[in-house]
């Protein structure tokens, strides 16, 4: 999924790619199915957004909410979201989904090939080397054995939580580690009456059997059962549910989580994984990247794992677009590790935080970070390197803020202020910088793409006066902020600032 959101996003800033993956084809299982508010905006802004919406009405409630239950057949314990998208139409232009990865994939895979990303199924990275001016990749095919040598400017490393990439470059690993040895069993059985008339798209399961949850498709006929762990949580087996797995045991767990004993459910498939909590240390060595599983692990407990590979991905192609097109110094690529890197981590621990709280009390919360409301998780990041010019403002150190409380503080997202009919704020950000204002004459002087709001509450959202404006990045991030009327050198050393240009700045910025 990351891969094929790194090339479908660097084809869109034009930028020739190639994506090896040495499966057949795309993902063939469910897995990650809660697609977050910044995703889906991504996915807006390069033209994905309702081919993904459309399939995703196929197959879930798109307000659907997650709830803790005995099982399915037995009393509910607590409500963790009654509704998906309750309140984010005042923030974002788009709504939460849920959608498997096995749909989504072919999605992304068609509008990489269609925005002319070229890639190879079939095929393994099997070696690589930094040269200088680029890295030199070896690739080899699958069915053949044939091998290919490949010079790229650049290597976006997406091969997954053991990460052979990772691992050539010594990169190491932090966080709380392996927590279970879990599974996943995809089944059929036929539980519509049982889940009535609930909208729930995730139903986390707690008895003495096992603790888990489900996930299961419009019509409650078919789905997946997580199971993180099985039998007494006070002995160090019952988070080894995957050791030993049997088609037998796994229909005593699925029964035990729908709660009839004697219902008629056939398992099609086990997938064992491992619930791993872990972020790289470095997301960067020389040209080579890490995105995605290779660069922050997670267990599944908030969906936090998909969507923030996909955000590195977006983070990651604009400023590989801007370098190779010359209107960006080498150095802005780095920034990529200065913003991802803290907020893998962050997300690491609320993911962790999410699985204690939610699956695993017997871990403890003595150790676990408090939880951070979803909108600053999912659209409050903040970033901090050199692609972002400090406001001069107090500075907490978070890597997050209230999103409905930014006000165009630099380093955030834009906020979203509807401008016109179907048009979000968010919708003018695209291949280039972007200069926000309402004023008439700010920005003539300089070759950046200017907008003039003129919707009242734009300058209240943005943190400016009458005359003042804002440096928005191709992300959507505030790059820089002028209270006050900027003159046209301040515009100008912004830029060449955020693009590590020092007082160079391209005509084609």
């Amino acid at each position: 999924m990351v891969g094929l959101s790194t090339a479908a996003f660097l084809a869109w800033h034009g930028v020739p790619s190639l994506a090896v993956e040495r499966h057949g084809g795309t993902a063939i299982h469910p897995r990650a199915a809660h697609f977050h508010l910044r995703t889906l905006e991504v996915f807006r802004a390069v033209g994905m957004e309702d081919d993904i919406r459309h399939k995703s009405e196929e197959q879930y409630d798109s307000d659907g909410g997650i709830s803790a239950i005995e099982s399915l057949a037995g009393k509910e314990i607590a409500k963790y979201i009654p509704s998906l998208n309750a309140g984010v139409e005042a923030v974002s232009p788009s709504r939460r989904l849920f959608l498997t990865q096995e749909a989504l994939e072919p999605i992304l895979r068609e509008h990489a090939r269609r925005l002319g990303a070229e890639l190879r199924y079939s095929t393994e990275l099997v070696g690589f080397e930094e040269a200088g001016d680029g890295v030199v990749g070896i690739t080899r095919s699958v069915d053949s054995g044939e091998e290919r040598r490949i010079h790229a400017s650049y290597l976006v490393a997406c091969d997954g939580w053991r990460s052979p990439v990772r691992e050539q470059l010594g990169i190491g690993m932090e966080g709380h580690g392996l927590i279970s040895n879990s599974i996943t069993i995809y089944f059929r059985a036929d539980c519509e009456k049982l889940v009535g008339d609930r909208t729930e798209a995730v139903f986390y399961v707690f008895n003495d059997v096992l603790r888990g949850f489900f996930r299961l498709d419009r019509g409650a006929r078919s789905g997946f059962l997580v199971v993180n762990t099985a039998g007494d949580t006070s002995k160090p087996e019952a988070t080894n549910v995957a050791e030993g797995i049997t088609r037998e045991r796994a229909e005593e767990l699925l029964r035990a989580a729908i709660g009839v004993p004697d219902i008629d459910a056939e398992v099609v498939d086990i997938a064992p994984w491992q619930a791993i909590a872990d972020n790289a240390t470095s997301f960067q060595h020389g040209r080579v990247l890490l995105a995605g599983d290779a660069a922050h692990t997670m267990p599944p407990n908030g969906g936090f794992g998909g969507n923030t590979g996909v955000q590195d991905a977006f983070n990651l192609a604009w400023k590989i677009a801007h370098v190779l097109r010359g209107e960006a110094g080498p150095s802005l690529v780095d920034t990529y590790d200065a913003e991802r890197q803290p907020i893998g981590r962050l997300t690491i621990e609320q993911e962790y935080t999410r699985y204690v709280l939610r699956t695993a009390p017997y871990l403890g919360t003595e150790h676990i970070q408090p939880i951070v409301d979803d909108l600053s998780l999912e659209i409050g990041h903040r970033y901090r390197s050199t692609a972002v010019v400090p406001a001069g403002e107090d500075d907490d150190g978070l890597p997050y803020v209230d999103p409905r409380e930014s006000r165009g503080l630099p380093g955030t997202r834009a906020p979203h202020l509807w401008i016109r009919d179907g048009v979000s704020t968010l919708d003018l950000f695209r291949r280039r910088m972007v200069l926000l204002t309402a004023a008439p004459a700010v920005g003539l002087e300089l070759d950046v793409e200017v907008h003039r709001i003129s919707v009242p509450e734009f300058r209240e959202a943005y943190g400016i006066g009458p005359s003042g404006a804002v440096l928005v990045r191709p992300d959507g991030y505030v790059a820089w902020r002028s209270v006050e009327a900027p003159s046209t050198a301040a515009i100008k050393e912004a830029l060449g600032s955020v693009l590590s240009l020092g007082g160079r700045v391209s005509a084609t910025t």
